[in-house]
């Protein structure tokens, strides 16, 4: 497996995280794998033999691109043989505005929009190994539409307390933070997102707990309970089973697994 993370260009930090790029051989046999809830909206396009979504017990044949939002639960998704993917991890708030889409709910999202026009271009860089040439396309797509859009102040104060504190602060803080009432906040917010400051604060701390048992199996849960401002450990691992499907503990032993076949970084791409 080969993962890769680009930091975007500085006009484009206030809507997007990061680009990446994942490639994978999964064999000729159709082979699940998972996609874990984070605090991100990601816009994938994908190459190669296809990727489908397991829905109800069949596969369902998904387009390139599409979207996937906050999720509330591990989402499986399926391939096989090789697997290129781009994606491009936005931050849920400004997503809708980037790609002139109304928000939504949508764990999976598919839709009509012209950055599937890209499709056919990055097929052809990728298959030629032209990986930074495809990067280069979907960045400068992304620079022009993002001249397009004003992006509310308030969210991006918003956005960066919430960051910075890994979804740690009460909402009051977050709008003191963004200069604005809490009902004001809560409304821009919902309208932007979908969702509510306390959904994505509450995904943000799960990321950072994930992660952190990802990289450290061992850690005590009491322990990375109090560094995340959870109440308790209860707390912690209602939270976590909540977003994972699994307790910590659980989620900690597959990690020592998976780390032995897959290195030190987590992906949200894990093969189940």
């Amino acid at each position: 497996m080969q993962h890769q993370e680009f930091e975007p260009p500085e006009a484009l930090r206030d809507t997007i995280k990061c680009f990446w790029y994942n490639s994978r051989d999964f064999g000729e046999r159709q082979s699940g794998f998972e996609v874990v809830p984070d605090g991100y909206a990601e816009i994938i396009f994908h190459f190669g033999s296809g990727c489908s979504i397991v829905n109800n017990g069949s596969l369902q044949p998904l387009p390139s691109p599409f979207m996937i939002g906050l999720l509330g639960q591990p989402v499986i998704f399926s391939a096989k043989n090789r697997l290129e993917i781009i994606g491009i991890r936005c931050f849920p708030w400004t997503v809708f505005d980037l790609l002139g889409l109304p928000p939504g709910k949508d764990g999976l999202r598919i839709f009509k929009h012209p950055v599937a026009g890209l499709q056919s271009t990055l097929n052809n860089l990728i298959n030629t190994g032209r990986i930074d040439e495809a990067l280069a396309r979907v960045t400068q797509y992304f620079l022009q539409e993002r001249a397009g859009v004003a992006v509310d102040s308030m969210l991006f104060k918003a956005g960066v307390a919430m960051r910075e504190a890994s979804g740690t602060l009460p909402v009051s803080q977050v709008a003191a933070a963004a200069h604005a009432t809490v009902r004001t906040l809560q409304r821009t917010f919902r309208q932007s997102s979908g969702y509510t400051v306390k959904d994505v604060s509450g995904l943000m701390r799960f990321e950072q707990a994930r992660n952190q048992l990802w990289l450290n199996p061992d850690s005590k849960l009491a322990g990375l309970a109090h560094e995340l401002g959870y109440t308790d450990q209860s707390h912690l691992s209602r939270e976590f089973k909540r977003y994972s499907g699994t307790t910590p503990a659980a989620f900690a032993q597959k990690a020592k697994q998976r780390k032995k076949a897959t290195g030190s970084d987590f992906v949200a791409f894990v093969q189940s």
